[in-house]
């Protein structure tokens, strides 16, 4: 079945790299004068590298860009998806192979996240955004209480379980499904993700194959309508796609090597991270 799912994956994102290479050569003679190759590659080396720690690059990817004036903002969406597709489709063939996960659980939670965002879309966008932000962000501060209350030995600490059943497998498969939604509003997988896989018991190890895998079935069918409607910077799309997957390896060796003590510290602190990121998005809000 992992054979079965890598594979898909890869024919998924053979025809995006066929859409995507075939637009950068047609238009090989007309890449954006305002975007400096070099930078935009080290913008996305440094981002995509914190990503595979599960940190996220959206956002600090696009507050780079637009910080060193490298994109248009009309073309910022786009060139996101664009642009990481393929670092994120790499972060998912690492970790689905080298870390131990069952089989049934993987492959119904990464169905339920694909078919959330893909369903979830137009009921998700009309909740309000800042509700969704604040509440998350309560939901992942108390799961970091929780967790860091069980490496201290305060409380009994999240397991060690490569996979789930019965109820247990249930509530994970409908919680991914709305977190896939969630994705619609800009709210990341990554956290919530490893939120969740805590407070089921199951591994922090186990998070990785499950949110990369869920978010590199959705990125090559979204980014090659960008590619399509000419959305996205084609200059940053190549830096980024090249630099950005020689860091995810260099990223993914570290994650792979670390001590699961450590791990949950790792994992601690992005749940936090984007905890204070969310409640920092929804202030804005209310002031605009």
């Amino acid at each position: 079945m992992i054979t079965a799912i890598l594979g898909t994956l890869g024919a998924l994102t053979a025809w995006f790299a066929y859409v995507l290479g075939k637009d950068l050569l047609e238009n090989k003679d007309n890449l954006e004068e305002e975007t400096n190759f070099v930078t935009a590659g080290v913008i996305g080396f440094v981002t995509n590298f914190f990503d595979t720690l599960g940190i996220g690059s959206f956002a600090p990817t696009t507050a780079l860009l637009r910080g060193f004036k490298q994109i248009k903002d009309r073309v910022l969406p786009g060139t996101l998806n664009v642009s990481m597709t393929i670092p994120v489709v790499v972060m998912a063939f690492i970790f689905i192979s080298a870390i131990e996960v069952d089989t049934l659980t993987l492959v119904s939670m990464l169905a339920a996240a694909t078919l959330g965002a893909w369903f979830g879309a137009g009921f998700v966008a009309k909740l309000p955004e800042k509700k969704i932000q604040v509440g998350m962000a309560i939901a992942l501060l108390v799961t970091a209480f929780f967790m860091l209350a069980g490496m201290q030995g305060w409380m009994p600490s999240g397991g060690d379980a490569i996979g789930l059943t019965g109820g247990l497998l249930i509530v994970a498969i409908v919680a991914n499904g709305i977190l896939g939604a969630l994705m619609t509003l800009g709210i990341g997988l990554y956290a919530p993700c490893m939120a969740l896989v805590y407070m089921l018991g199951m591994s922090p190890a186990v998070a990785f194959p499950i949110m990369m895998g869920s978010c590199a079935f959705l990125m090559p069918v979204a980014s090659a309508k960008f590619v399509k409607e000419k959305a996205y910077n084609r200059k940053i799309a190549i830096a980024i796609t090249i630099l950005g997957t020689v860091a995810v390896f260099i990223a993914a060796y570290i994650v792979k090597s670390l001590p699961l003590d450590i791990l949950r510290w790792v994992v601690l602190f992005v749940i936090t991270y984007t905890s204070v990121t969310l409640f920092m998005a929804a202030s804005k809000k209310e002031a605009a």
